[in-house]
This record gives C-alpha cells, structure tokens and sequence, in this order.
C-alpha cells in the first residue's frame, strides 16, 4: 500500500497562494524592491509599499495596480532611520489593517559608494544605520501586527554578508565596495537567525534571501568589462536578471515554505560555492 494520502496534501496552487494575505514591503520601490513587491501581488497579497521616496513609491503603485486591478496596492513614506517615521507608519497601517499583517518585507539600503579609504565614520554609521539598525527598529515595531495573524518576515541580505568581495573587481570609485554594506548584511543574516529562535514562541517565521551580482542595467552599459568580470565569478557564468528573485520570495512568503525559518537562501548563480 502506498502511505501517501494524495487527499491531505495540499494543492501548490493553495500553498503558493497569497490570497487575503497582507504584506508590507520596505523599499518596496527599489531595483529589487519592485521584483519582491510583484512577486508578492502576483500570489494575490495586499501590497503596502514603504520607502523614503513617496513620489517614485507612488509611480510605481500606479503601474503595479494597472498590472494587478484586483489586488489593493498603498504607497506609504517611511524612514527606517527615524523611530518618529516607523511610528506614524506602523499608526498608518493599524487603522487600515486593525487584524494585522502577514508578511513584512525588509529590502530596504543605502546606495553610496566607498572603499575602505575613503569611508568615513559618517558613511559607516549611516549604512549601518539603514542596512542593519533600520531593519531591527522596523520589526520591533511592527512585531505585534505580525503576531496577531502569525506572519512571516523575509530580510533581504547580500552575498556580501557572509563571502568577502573579491578586490581586484571594485578597483574604481565608481564600483567601489564600501565594508559597511558586507557588515550590515552580515548583520541582517545572523539577526534573522536570532529572530527565528525567538520569534518561534510567537508562530511568526523568519527567513533571508542573499542575492548576488544584480547590476543596474546603466552599469550593464556603461561597463561591459565590469559586468564581464562579474559574470566569471560563478557557476552560471553570468549576473542575475531582477526577476529571478522572485522564486525564493515567493516560496519564504507563502505556506509553500511553512517549514522554513531561520534559512538564508543565497540567489547568487553560485557565486558562494567557489
């Protein structure tokens, strides 16, 4: 006799569905940002996007509800460096959604370059500011939402936070990798780890995605070398296209990953292996 009940297993249609889900995406308008926040809306989630930029929040809302009309898109302004800015969201949020929320996203980061040289002690506090403290003051505060429907949170991290960057490749200020970016995502992925111990009480997962090389389509252009260099560093032997993100969030957001916490899954082309 076969011991498997095809009956009691449940559909990957229902398992990946988002349906009646809601989900607050920070940074949710960003390169990667957009990939997670569509990903999201295609499952069928109420999507909240939250980032500094209001105004380029609200442009891509626009367009992401023309792609989705039957889902509920918001654009919301958030700082995640200011306790003031999370508290008039996580006020915001509360009264449109009074039952909580299910899925926090935290994608948000800072985009400036420097090397080792050139950081200073402002550039440093800054990037750890919003890459690393800005993710902890966001899930402190809306802990409680996700508790009331036993939510699940995704960090997004970086290759970078747990292999160093290869030297030879960031020889230019304009590619430059500053060591407070790889030590803010080492951050993110060992404070999800903490979470997913402490947070399990709570029934709320907690899990990170670190993705690899990703490079802006300007940076495609206008360097074809670097791009080059990049693409050689893995298995794949190329960079990542934006959208293929969108597996790995898809599977830590939804019931089709209800055994996972505490994981980061690297999306790298296998750059982490070599």
């Amino acid at each position: 006799m076969h011991s498997l009940e095809l009956g009691s297993s449940p559909s990957l249609g229902s398992l990946f569905s988002l349906k009646d889900k809601v989900a607050l995406v920070i940074g949710g308008s960003g390169f990667l940002g957009k990939e997670i926040s569509a990903a999201l809306a295609e499952l069928g989630a109420e999507i909240i996007v939250a980032s500094r930029n209001f105004e380029k929040n609200s442009e891509f809302v626009d367009l992401l509800g023309q792609k989705f009309p039957e889902i509920n898109v918001i654009a919301m302004h958030v700082d995640i460096t200011a306790d003031n800015s999370i508290e008039k969201l996580l006020k915001e949020i509360t009264l449109r959604f009074p039952t909580g929320i299910d899925i926090l996203v935290n994608c948000g980061w800072s985009g400036k370059k420097n090397n080792f040289t050139s950081i200073t002690l402002e550039d440093w506090s800054q990037d750890l500011e919003v890459c690393l403290t800005g993710v902890f003051r966001t899930i402190k505060a809306f802990l409680p939402l996700l508790a009331l429907k036993q939510g699940n949170i995704l960090n997004i991290a970086s290759m970078y936070g747990h292999i160093a960057p290869d030297y030879r490749l960031y020889d230019d200020y304009t590619y430059a990798n500053p060591p407070s970016y790889g030590a803010a995502k080492a951050g993110i992925i060992q404070l999800t780890k903490y979470l997913s111990s402490f947070l399990s009480v709570q029934k709320i997962r907690v899990n990170c995605i670190s993705p690899g090389p990703f490079p802006f389509a300007t940076t495609k252009l206008e360097n074809p070398e670097f791009i080059e260099k990049l693409s050689q560093k893995n298995p794949l032997n190329r960079v990542g296209l934006p959208y293929e993100v969108k597996g790995a969030v898809a599977l830590l957001c939804s019931n089709a990953g209800s055994y996972m916490t505490g994981q980061n899954i690297c999306v790298d082309g296998g750059w982490s292996v070599w």
